[in-house]
């Protein structure tokens, strides 16, 4: 079965334009960092975006699994929701995306109970993955991760510290980031950074020169078309919005 690239880039599109589609400036969530993975089958395909971050709203680190692809794997079921008319609603309102969030670092008393959004003056450690890790020193922050207040770390310089420190323990495992794709399906390619469409600004995904070729490599199998001339942009310096609502 042909893979249409220009089938691609306008589901990737609608997603922009309804804001389904990740952006790194999302004004509710600090971000710490990213990933992109491709996986085909002779029939279908999917691409996945990892974000790492934290969301005072949510109160947790959590890491966002958006989900594109032509067909998606285990979609929530129809008890999920209050009467068959909200069901159909998710379905038609999202038929080729899905989110989906993992919690790399548990809950606990490391978290100022009195304001979630601060490290507790008390804590040493903090548990990532089921793994005591120690906290940083202040002076650990050196990494372009300047403390607002170094007297009171604030949960986002954390998560970006654990981000350069512990990327694959606060990224998905291999496991999790296929959690909506079908079973069948091979990976091709996986990006650490890219030329991500600046979506709040109305930038589409087509605009960008990345998946434009990243929609090429879908559409044929061949990883070769992915070679990228713009400069990635998916490191959190590059969206000091993010968060800052």
């Amino acid at each position: 079965m042909n893979i249409d690239s220009k089938a691609i880039l306008k589901i990737l599109d609608d997603c922009g334009a309804s804001f389904t589609f990740p952006m790194l400036d999302n004004g509710y969530v600090y971000l710490g960092c990213t990933r992109l993975s491709l996986y085909r089958s002779i029939a279908d395909w999917a691409l996945v975006i990892e974000v790492f971050g934290f969301s005072p709203r949510s109160g947790s680190p959590e890491t966002g699994l958006y989900t594109f692809a032509s067909k998606l794997h285990n979609r929530d079921k129809p008890e999920r929701y209050v009467n068959r008319n909200g069901y159909e609603n998710y379905l038609a309102n999202n038929p080729h995306n899905e989110l989906r969030f993992v919690y790399p670092i548990d809950e606990g008393t490391w978290q100022d109970v009195d304001n979630l959004e601060l490290i507790a003056k008390d804590a040493s450690s903090v548990p990532v993955r089921g793994q005591s890790v120690g906290l940083p020193r202040v002076e650990d922050y050196e990494r372009g991760i300047i403390a607002e207040n170094p007297n009171r770390i604030q949960v986002f310089e954390l998560c970006r510290y654990l981000a350069d420190t512990l990327r694959e323990s606060v990224l998905a495992s291999p496991e999790e980031r296929r959690v909506s794709v079908l079973p069948e399906m091979d990976q091709l390619l996986q990006l650490e950074e890219w030329r991500h469409p600046d979506v709040a600004a109305g930038e589409l995904p087509s605009q960008c020169e990345a998946f434009q070729q990243l929609a090429q490599v879908l559409s044929t199998g061949n990883i070769d078309f992915y070679r990228p001339s713009e400069q990635p942009n998916t490191d959190w310096r590059n969206w000091p919005e993010g968060g800052r609502l």
